[in-house]
């Protein structure tokens, strides 16, 4: 939650007061550039009044990240001259607030800019979308506008652009006057742009650039053909017009003025020309031709099966002319790195998503350093950031080591890495962020630990008698075969665009005033293939699920294969949570929702399986044929989306089953919002870190009949799969265990029957010490 909002207006006092009561709720904060004096209209005191905010409330405990800076945003073209400057002002000062104050984001009133227009909607977006792409670039993180009246900055007509970037940089001393003529001229909302072929009467350079900038197919080859037929070699035709395309796909991208699912598109066109001129071009590339900026070995380490993010990031670094080598999904480190001294690679790039891809990630590091190599080695994926690199990975390997956030971040580290004006600066910097953040991780001051018996004291108390848990309509396991269309109304869209690095709730994310055009295309090109996979029937999806009799015994749950339970058949151990809570609040344990054997209360656990993704890995090698990385990563994606959509679906079905749904009817708003009893966590996910129940699971629900499976490092396949238990309990939730202690580690290592190093390897990211010694325990 965010209060919106505090300020120095009535002094230091009331201002630290407001921001107390706002960090007791655990919310961030919008600080106004408002002090005793008023609010701020210049940079100077815009500036000096965040700074001065900034100090107070990191000086009382408040962290950078929970700090919202709305520095005013004020009405230009008032006819008044001391107005003049104030949509520069507000983007310089965002520079200066951002560059002074490390970690805090900066908001502001968009719509308060344009008020001198209200009833004109074309100036109005267009001043709000210049404006926004101006202040976005300077900093700025969120704002207040009605979405709208936002538009495309590149789709602004040039003569209205121009006069609305003479009033906001105060550029000429009749722009206010001269937007103002305009503003007679036009009335209502903003002109669409219409799709046409004029473009086509270009020259054949400046046809395939157009092509290659916009995504369009539909001519490549016969451009690509004619382009050949120009050129004295086949192979200056993509040295030459191709590249010089994907040089302003690229710069584009580097400038926010395209998005990562338009650079993909532009990549789908590149890989259709180079096809096309692929057979003319065989014998050059034997003798060596080309000249790639760079190249570099990519893999999905061993046991782990996703790779839209790889595959992403190969896309955009192919559009910026480096070679990549992709190994694919599951390769074995020998495979990686003697894949990189065959290829004479730059460097090497590691992914994974599974908590255990971060220890394969360790092996590879240390392999390498034990063979000698210098190669850089860079590292993404969903689990892997900064800290983790800095602390586990860089310490095994002399050589240079990077954590790549996002395919947007990975063009720049690669580039300076193989720039050698820039290299040395880039390993002096990283390798001192890495000092630094190890340092940081040495020394965190946590709360303290609980013992783990001093944990379980405070398990949370809940009366079984007074409400036991219903008895499901069966026991057992059933198995579900669904269509793809069953499966649409529950798809939640947001984090389909997130893997597209448009960050957004759907469907407000279509109108983002940055990239709202990129994710409409995005979305009617994922709703049309999904049309099309949903009426073919070869993206198929199965599912298992069911209930046994159960109860928790300790922070165990057994499950029994019979109603006396007295046959046991899996023992799940979980963790609690040790890290101290304020107030004796509860320390969590998924256990504590499972009635105790020793109450005598019958309770069951469900547990389920489900994949979306039977046929996904056919279906896009088809399309990865014909250069179309575009749909085949979108297939993917959609496959994943499909898969928790099965899960919300079968959930949905399991809740009644279970006697505990209530026939609830619910929108797919309220699905998202989880607004119903129980919850169905993961194995692997914060609530129970440890992926190896996985295997006892997928026996208990025998999974390998609806064609599921786990790699060795317990990854699902197919990939666009989902797995977990339900727990019915009213108050049972979700949260995250955290860091756990070694007498808890070594009490799970013995009700798992393994060593506590084993035990120490499965949470190696959730020790709350460093293996090699115990942590202090309250």
């Amino acid at each position: 939650s965010i209060v919106n909002s505090i300020s120095l207006k009535e002094g230091e006092k009331a201002f630290l007061d407001a921001a107390r009561g706002a960090r007791l709720h655990g919310a961030a904060m919008v600080v106004m550039a408002f002090d005793e004096d008023g609010q701020a209209d210049s940079i100077e005191r815009k500036v000096s009044i965040c700074q001065r905010a900034y100090r107070l409330l990191l000086d009382n405990g408040v962290r950078p990240e929970d700090i919202i800076f709305d520095p005013n945003v004020f009405a230009v073209a008032t006819g008044l001259e001391e107005h003049a400057n104030y949509a520069i002002d507000f983007i310089e000062a965002t520079r200066q607030i951002k560059a002074s104050c490390p970690g805090v984001k900066i908001s502001g009133g968009v719509s308060n800019l344009s008020f001198s227009f209200r009833g004109n909607e074309v100036v109005r977006e267009a001043m709000h979308t210049a404006f926004l792409y101006h202040a976005v670039a300077a900093g700025m993180d969120m704002g207040i506008v009605n979405a709208g009246q936002l538009g495309v900055y590149e789709q602004i007509p040039a003569d209205l652009r121009d006069l609305v970037e003479d009033v906001l940089f105060n550029r000429r001393d009749d722009a206010t006057d001269r937007l103002l003529d305009f503003a007679k001229t036009v009335t209502g909302s903003g002109k669409k742009r219409e799709t046409d072929l004029t473009w086509r009467e270009g020259t054949v350079e400046e046809r395939l650039s157009h092509a290659l900038v916009n995504g369009f197919v539909d001519f490549i080859e016969a451009d690509a053909e004619e382009a050949r037929l120009k050129y004295a070699r086949p192979l200056e035709v993509i040295e030459g017009p191709l590249m010089a395309g994907m040089s302003v796909v690229g710069d584009l991208f580097g400038a926010g003025k395209m998005f990562l699912p338009q650079v993909v598109k532009s990549a789908r066109v590149m890989k259709r020309a180079v096809a096309h001129l692929e057979p003319y071009i065989a014998a050059e590339r034997a003798e060596g031709g080309g000249s790639a900026q760079g190249r570099i070995v990519m893999a999905t380490v061993k046991g782990d099966v996703h790779d839209i993010g790889k595959n992403i990031v190969g896309v955009v670094l192919g559009c910026n002319n480096y070679e990549v080598i992709d190994l694919g999904v599951m390769v074995q480190m020998q495979t990686i790195l003697d894949a990189a001294i065959e290829h004479d690679a730059d460097m090497i790039g590691l992914s994974g998503l599974i908590t255990p891809s971060l220890d394969e990630m360790v092996n590879v590091a240390s392999e390498m350093e034990r063979r000698g190599m210098t190669l850089p080695l860079l590292i993404g994926g969903a689990t892997t950031s900064r800290q983790h690199t800095a602390v586990r990975i860089a310490p095994r390997y002399s050589g240079f080591v990077t954590h790549v956030l996002d395919a947007s971040r990975a063009v720049g580290v690669v580039a300076s890495l193989l720039d050698e004006n820039q290299r040395d600066a880039v390993a002096v910097e990283t390798r001192a962020d890495q000092e630094r953040l190890r340092e940081v991780h040495a020394n965190r001051a946590e709360r303290p630990m609980l013992g783990i018996e001093a944990a379980r004291a405070r398990r949370p108390v809940i009366d079984w008698a007074a409400a036991p848990p219903p008895r499901p309509s069966f026991t057992g396991r059933r198995v579900v075969d669904v269509a793809i269309s069953e499966l649409i109304p529950y798809i939640d869209w947001t984090f389909f665009f997130h893997a597209w690095e448009l960050r957004g709730r759907f469907p407000a994310v279509l109108d983002h005033p940055q990239y709202g055009s990129a994710a409409r295309d995005l979305y009617a090109n994922a709703t049309a293939l999904l049309d099309r996979l949903s009426t073919e029937g070869r993206l198929r999806a199965r599912g298992v699920y069911g209930f046994w009799p159960a109860a928790a015994d300790g922070d165990d749950i057994v499950v029994f294969g019979n109603d006396d339970r007295t046959d046991e058949v899996w023992r799940v151990p979980m963790l609690r949570q040790q890290r101290d809570k304020p107030d004796q609040k509860p320390q969590y344990c998924l256990a504590d929702f499972v009635a105790p054997i020793e109450t005598g209360v019958p309770d069951w656990l469900g547990a389920f399986a489900v994949t979306a993704g039977l046929g996904a890995d056919e279906i896009a090698a088809e399309f990865e044929a014909e250069h179309d990385d575009y749909s085949s990563i979108m297939v993917k994606a959609i496959a994943d989306r499909l898969a928790e959509a099965f899960a919300e679906m079968l959930h949905e079905r399991a809740r009644d089953d279970g006697g505990y749904g209530g026939g609830q009817k619910l929108t797919n708003e309220q699905r998202i919002a989880e607004d119903y009893r129980g919850i169905r966590p993961a194995f692997g996910y914060p609530a129970c870190p440890d992926h190896t129940p996985k295997r006892e699971l997928f026996d208990v629900l025998a999974a390998k009949e609806i064609e599921m499976s786990l790699t060795e490092s317990l990854a699902m396949l197919p990939a666009a799969s989902v797995s977990g238990i339900y727990l019915s309990h009213p108050e049972a939730r979700y949260f995250a265990v955290g860091p756990v202690a070694h007498d808890q580690v070594a009490d799970y290592a013995a009700r798992n029957g393994v060593s506590t190093e084993e035990a120490e390897r499965r949470l190696s990211p959730n020790l709350g010490y460093e293996p090699a010694a115990t942590a202090a325990i309250v």
